[in-house]
């Protein structure tokens, strides 16, 4: 991770070439009704310029996919984990049987840059107005609400723009046509956005306490343990797939899984921070009481904390703040006590103190 782009992340603006983030456009008329049939969240009741955050599931209540639906004009774009892109898409599209719906992978088409801190509005404005935009257009993306989107159209361009906090700090993801990826890029580097890394970008999510797909989650988690139902799931739309096991969770079980990711700040070596401090790997087990109980999924050092953090799941009974565990690591075990999320708070409010929540 780079000092420079964290911190500029934290206090100013970076951008991020959003290079492992896949794109498909859903069109036709019966597009809406057609998702709402499919993911979590309520699609339908998403207003022009609106959206949402969503899972596609399995019957048995798993995560096929997560993603951002942004609703335009004329299609519903799904802002979707890129590796998994080609293969969602042939699956939405084979779902489509009398309904007047299309399902087209616009990945290799279509280029998105990340901008993320407390000035990506205003670098993201003035961005756009280099590229042409009209001043009341380029000032609209400023008052976006979280998820909503519109179309920026410049000099002979038209960029997407959609509020997107995926790091958990403020943010917008700005989708242009490939060609137009050098002009853009250009344009939020003259704006004052500070190019940044996927190292840093993933230190300010995991600090944020915000899961990533495929990393954090996977074809093996059910939303709900991956404590996103809050986003991602309405309680109140008609059936979706996946549905029953969700709701016999929630109202059978008191919303009670099996297990929970949960963060997890590590002890420092030799009682003090260290910028060497050793970070554990994917997939390193969690022991507790000298058996495993779990596994991390995503680590980094805190530059706020200045301490090993990690994502990953324990048994809902180890789920509290507080709870001391061990997390393997290549010299050793490693102390490590349940933190309650987000180990960073956003807008510069107190970090948690291992233990709260």
């Amino acid at each position: 991770m780079n000092t420079d782009q964290y911190r500029a992340v934290r206090s100013g603006a970076g951008m991020i070439r959003r290079t492992t983030r896949g794109l498909l456009a859903v069109e036709g008329a019966d597009r809406a009704e057609f998702l709402q049939g499919l993911l979590t969240n309520d699609v339908t009741g998403l207003a022009a310029g609106a959206g949402c955050y969503a899972a596609y599931l399995t019957p048995q209540g798993r995560m096929l996919a997560d993603m951002d639906v942004f609703n335009l004009d004329e299609r519903i774009l799904l802002d979707v984990d890129g590796a998994g892109a080609p293969a969602l898409a042939s699956r939405l599209d084979s779902l489509i049987f009398t309904e007047e719906a299309t399902v087209t992978d616009w990945s290799g088409s279509y280029a998105s840059y990340g901008v993320h801190g407390p000035a990506a509005h205003d670098v993201a404005v003035a961005a756009l107005t280099r590229l042409g935009a009209g001043r009341a257009a380029a000032d609209a993306v400023r008052g976006l609400a979280p998820h909503a989107c519109l179309e920026v159209r410049g000099t002979g361009r038209t960029i997407a723009a959609a509020r997107g906090d995926e790091l958990g700090v403020p943010g917008l993801a700005l989708i242009a046509r490939r060609d137009d990826a050098e002009a853009l890029h250009a344009a939020l580097a003259a704006a004052g956005g500070a190019e940044i890394d996927a190292p840093t970008a993933d230190t300010v999510r995991i600090e944020s306490g915000r899961p990533a797909y495929p990393v954090d989650m996977d074809a093996e988690t059910i939303p709900l343990e991956a404590g996103i139902e809050e986003r991602a799931l309405s309680l109140t739309k008609g059936c979706y797939v996946g549905q029953e096991v969700i709701i016999r969770v929630l109202h059978r079980g008191g919303g009670r899984v099996a297990r929970k990711l949960v963060g997890l700040t590590l002890a420092p070596a030799g009682g003090a921070a260290s910028p060497d401090v050793q970070v554990p790997a994917r997939g390193a087990r969690i022991n507790h009481d000298g058996r495993p109980v779990g596994k991390v999924t995503s680590a980094v050092v805190s530059p706020v904390l200045e301490r090993a953090i990690a994502l990953g799941y324990v048994p809902r009974a180890l789920a509290e703040a507080g709870v001391r565990v061990e997390v393997e690591q290549a010299d050793g075990p490693a102390e490590a006590v349940v933190t309650g999320l987000p180990f960073v708070p956003l807008l510069g409010a107190a970090p948690q103190t291992p233990g709260k929540s």
